[in-house]
């Protein structure tokens, strides 16, 4: 089973091309998601941040603005917050390779906006890079609702370049060029990854 790492700085269009490999059939784990799920209404998380950070939950759910405070008030609350956030993620990511195991998957993707941040590179077969230029990417993540100019440099700096992202790829995906380019570069990824070329 070959695990592709899908990562992409905000505004790149990740989101959709992991869909797109989606509908080409690859199962596909949703980093984000599995977070959403911890920080739902009883989910798995809400305890343990109720006891650290008892403001950020609110009707059994995690607030994730109150947290996202938190985070920025003190750098060393980050830390506390992945110390038992990562291993509870790992876990779902676990299930989910057992579970496209047994379908037989022989491609899955690792849907992981902080692939290179994280380390997640090390653990992944192929690295596919979705990027645009940063005119595109800005347009796009300005025109999200409540997005700033001061946000977005924010968002930016916290993550890996896209220039060194790009570099470190074993295949990139150029979203500025519409969907049905994406699409076609999708399926030139898994053609040439099942003929071994990749």
């Amino acid at each position: 089973m070959i695990v592709i790492g899908l990562t992409g700085s905000i505004g790149m269009g990740k989101t959709t091309t992991a869909q797109m490999f989606r509908e080409a059939g690859c199962p596909v784990f949703d980093a984000d998601a599995a977070v959403h799920e911890l920080y739902a209404k009883d989910g798995e998380a809400v305890p343990l941040i109720r006891a650290v950070f008892p403001d950020a939950v609110k009707d059994g759910a995690v607030d994730r603005k109150i947290l996202g405070g938190h985070m920025r008030a003190d750098p060393l609350n980050l830390q506390v917050l992945e110390s038992f956030i990562h291993p509870m993620v790992g876990k779902k990511r676990s299930a989910f390779f057992n579970r496209a195991q047994e379908e037989g998957a022989d491609i899955v993707v690792l849907d992981v906006p902080l692939l290179f941040e994280t380390g997640g590179h090390k653990l992944v077969h192929k690295v596919v890079v979705v990027t645009a230029p940063y005119e595109v990417q800005r347009e796009r993540v300005l025109a999200r609702p409540g997005m700033t100019e001061e946000m977005f440099e924010t968002l930016l700096a916290r993550q890996t370049p896209d220039a060194e992202k790009r570099q470190s790829a074993d295949f990139l995906i150029f979203t500025h060029k519409g969907l049905d380019a994406a699409r076609e570069q999708v399926q030139d990824i898994l053609k040439s990854l099942r003929a071994g070329e990749g």
